[in-house]
């Protein structure tokens, strides 16, 4: 009996002994094995571990990919025009063994802070060697990738691998919104300035063409229209030339008997001449009797060869009838 209750807290020693030596390795984590603070083993691949109890430890750190999200920094591109920037960081550990060297205790706490200005230092360089508008361009590729391939190279130290890097934010300041929107402002205004004084332009082109035309097409058709009322005018001067020569002494009376009815129509109608003035000519009966009888008789006679005659010059005559002969043969007793 006392024999089985001195081997009952050996065995219970022996359980805690055994069970305080192994370790679980998850897939998703390193683990460091560490004898009075030396790393002592280092294991990557899942599986059962084995330590010494009370002397070495174990310390886990996350295997998975990792982010950091960087806080709003400052820069100012080669333009001098000020950007607030942060970044979204994905990295993971590839050397665990020098991440501990390089970080100490304080693990992935640590490597963040050191990760922090490391991205800080990365951005400023890498934006601050272009100007704002590729900074603010929706291509930004190209800077991001730039500054992760330097991340990359300055983490290597940490034993840390730095995957892909993202800028999630490239802001003006507040304090320059005001003046970079009233710049764009005027910007804008100056260009619709320039838009409208181009239209003004092209307008003012257009309206002198247009004037130009409308002044040929209305000299030419003046000349067209002198050209025409020339040749009418010629028409009728030899009209008149014509019959003229067929009775110049009726052409003469005829152009008398228009000459008193222009002159003497309306009723204030009034003249100052001599009672012996040609003009009244043929309204004295000593001048006008003569050439009215021979006239009269000489289209008593012209009617009587051709009818038609006088159908042209009065339709409503017709030499046929005996009324119409006997008003001529009045005409000429007269």
């Amino acid at each position: 009996m006392k024999k089985a209750g001195l081997l009952l807290p050996v065995l219970v020693v022996a359980i805690i002994t055994v069970f305080s030596s192994l370790f679980i390795v998850d897939e998703r984590e390193n683990v460091l094995v560490l004898q009075f603070g030396q790393v002592k083993q280092e294991i990557t691949e899942p599986g059962l571990g084995f330590k010494i109890p009370f002397i070495q430890e174990v310390v886990r750190y996350d295997a998975r990919i990792l982010g950091l999200q960087t806080q709003p920094l400052e820069v100012t591109p080669l333009d001098d025009r000020r950007l607030v920037v942060d970044a979204f960081l994905r990295w993971r550990l590839t050397d665990v063994r020098r991440f501990r060297e390089a970080v100490g205790v304080d693990g992935v706490r640590a490597a963040q802070g050191r990760m922090d200005r490391i991205m800080n230092a990365a951005i400023r360089e890498v934006l601050g060697s272009v100007p704002s508008n590729a900074v603010l361009s929706e291509d930004r590729t190209g800077l991001m990738n730039r500054i992760r391939d330097l991340a990359r190279r300055e983490s290597e130290t940490l034993g840390i691998e730095v995957i892909d890097v993202r800028l999630t934010r490239t802001d003006l300041p507040r304090e320059n919104l005001e003046a970079t929107f009233a710049r764009m402002r005027a910007e804008r205004e100056r260009e619709a300035a320039d838009e409208r004084a181009r239209g003004n332009e092209a307008a003012q082109r257009v309206r002198a063409l247009a004037d130009r035309t409308v002044i040929e097409l209305v000299s030419a058709s003046r000349r067209e229209a002198e050209i025409i009322r020339g040749e009418a005018d010629a028409e009728r001067n030899r009209v008149y030339a014509d019959a003229y020569n067929l009775d110049p002494e009726f052409f003469a009376f005829s152009r008398s008997m228009q000459s008193y009815e222009s002159a003497l129509r309306g009723d204030n109608a009034s003249m100052v001449l001599r009672p012996d003035s040609e003009f009244f000519t043929f309204l004295r009966s000593d001048g006008a009797s003569d050439i009215v009888l021979q006239a009269a008789r000489d289209a008593a006679e012209a009617v009587a060869q051709d009818p038609e005659m006088l159908r042209q010059r009065a339709p409503e005559a017709d030499p046929e009838e005996p009324d119409a002969v006997r008003e001529l043969e009045a005409i000429i007793g007269n």
